[in-house]
């Protein structure tokens, strides 16, 4: 995959120095040729859940769609649907079916298989660039920008230092400080990662991958947002619900994406997510990844289950 490159400047968010290079670039996204059209992928961050993370099927999955059609098209949307749990103790197989090679838009539809059996199917539409008079798109809501806010490590060490923190809670942040996630995070408001308290179904946080993506191809930058775009995704659909309910069973069931703008995926962009509806045990959530201009680069949509029981309360220690 090469050109035409992701925006050098206007995104800000700066290199670091070095070749740090992401390991969303070197390891979870670099699949293994096997056959004309055949992938395989291994994993790098298996979440306590013990399934694979969706964001990381769904990043590979784009990755082997990519490769087999021309430099000079790209990605417009990406539309995905999980039908089995992933296992992390073997790889996946992608497998990609040129469905339809046009003059303007092409589509490839994948199919992601473990154990003889798919886990996971989408189909990607590329388009040849066609520039139009017709533009518009939402303004950018106005935020702190990510250098005026704690990164999520440091929010999280705050948390455990509070010694009216409830156990319950102290364990699950424990195990969120022990996730070895390729992606950094800064919460526009932080304090609602210390606060159990019910909220709008609406969060902020700003998102880029951990190390060096560089120029590159717009294409990668897209797989690496497929990745990040799953990350806390539809938990915005529990905000209104956390001091009544505790998760019992939370799976992605689908999850689409329009590509609307070039961006890099290693500089910082604003996450804007939020619930209209919850109920039948699933959740729906639609979120938009503005870069740091102002410009909307993807929007986002995505339909989960989730059960819940109730919330036992427990007394501060």
């Amino acid at each position: 995959m090469s050109s035409p490159q992701a925006p050098e400047d206007g995104q800000g968010g700066g290199d670091p120095p070095g070749d740090l290079r992401s390991v969303l670039v070197t390891s979870v996204l670099n699949l293994e040729p096997l056959d004309e059209d055949l992938f395989r992928g291994r994993h790098y961050w298996i979440p306590t859940t013990k399934r694979l993370f969706g964001g990381q099927i769904m990043g590979q999955a784009l990755v082997a769609a990519a490769k087999s059609v021309s430099e000079d098209i790209q990605v417009h949307s990406l539309h995905c649907y999980f039908v089995r749990a992933g296992d992390p103790k073997v790889p996946v197989l992608y497998q990609v079916e040129r469905t339809r090679t046009g003059a303007s838009f092409s589509v490839r539809s994948v199919k992601a298989v473990q154990h003889g059996r798919p886990i996971f199917i989408c189909q990607a539409s590329f388009q040849q660039a066609q520039p139009s008079p017709l533009q518009h798109q939402f303004s950018m809501p106005t935020v702190p920008p990510p250098e005026e806010l704690p990164d999520y490590e440091t929010l999280i060490d705050q948390c455990l230092r509070d010694p009216n923190l409830q156990e319950k809670y102290r364990v699950g942040l424990n195990r969120i400080a022990a996730k070895d996630v390729p992606i950094e995070i800064k919460l526009v408001n932080p304090s609602s990662l210390s606060q159990l308290q019910n909220m709008e179904p609406k969060q902020m946080f700003w998102v880029r991958a951990k190390g060096y993506i560089g120029e590159g191809d717009i294409k990668m930058h897209c797989c690496v947002a497929a990745y990040i775009s799953d990350f806390a995704f539809l938990s915005t659909a529990l905000l209104p619900h956390q001091c009544k309910h505790k998760v019992h069973f939370m799976v992605s069931l689908d999850h689409s994406m329009w590509f609307h703008a070039p961006f890099r995926a290693d500089h910082w962009m604003l996450y804007e997510c939020e619930s209209p509806w919850a109920g039948g045990s699933r959740g729906l959530v639609r979120g938009q990844l503005w870069r740091r201009d102002g410009v909307l680069a993807i929007s986002c949509a995505q339909e989960g289950v989730i059960r819940v029981k109730p919330q036992v309360t427990e007394s501060k220690l």
